[in-house]
């Protein structure tokens, strides 16, 4: 009776808690999808341009004047810049505007190289929450994870219950048959 009671919560607790997380779920697998191939679907993430020289020499005077030059970007001065990203291999430094755009300035001559939409952190925010807000990324995202490794344990319970129960009968066959 005991193990019977186990093998019904079990499958309560595993219906209820896909149900009940199906849709952020859905959310974090897609989100999850797209950061997957952030970086080989340019739509997602712009990719990386190359500079002239390896060696950043460009005066931050002119980076924030090339990145004002483009129109998309929406930067009348640093405080519209949310980070630089500077990649010295590839001799480039990325500008993230707060409006989500992206401008590729060539490191050495202070030159605009790219200008795109930059979605990845947007999908990003989405897949943990924190888009929403701190409450919903604590308070839904964070219980769909326990509640995701809770289905992920009684999914593995509910899948070794029958080879645990063919074991059994297969030793009792074999223990009546000794005895």
């Amino acid at each position: 009776m005991k193990n019977r009671s186990l093998n019904w919560w079990m499958r309560k607790l595993h219906r209820w808690g896909a149900v009940l997380i199906a849709l952020p779920l859905l959310l974090v697998i897609v989100s999850g999808l797209l950061l997957q191939v952030k970086k080989q679907v340019p739509w997602v993430q712009p990719p990386t341009a190359k500079g002239t020289e390896k060696i950043p020499t460009v005066a931050w005077a002119d980076i924030l004047e090339t990145t004002i030059a483009n129109e998309n970007s929406d930067v009348q001065s640093w405080d519209d810049v949310d980070r630089l990203d500077v990649r010295p291999g590839k001799g480039i430094i990325k500008v993230r505007c707060k409006n989500r755009w992206e401008l590729q300035i060539d490191a050495a001559t202070g030159k605009e190289v790219s200008a795109a939409y930059r979605r990845s952190d947007f999908i990003e925010s989405l897949h943990d929450g924190s888009y929403f807000s701190d409450v919903a990324k604590l308070w839904i995202f964070l219980p769909n994870g326990l509640v995701l490794l809770a289905l992920w344990v009684t999914g593995g319970y509910l899948w070794y219950l029958p080879i645990l129960v063919k074991r059994k009968k297969k030793a009792r066959a074999q223990s009546s048959l000794k005895g």
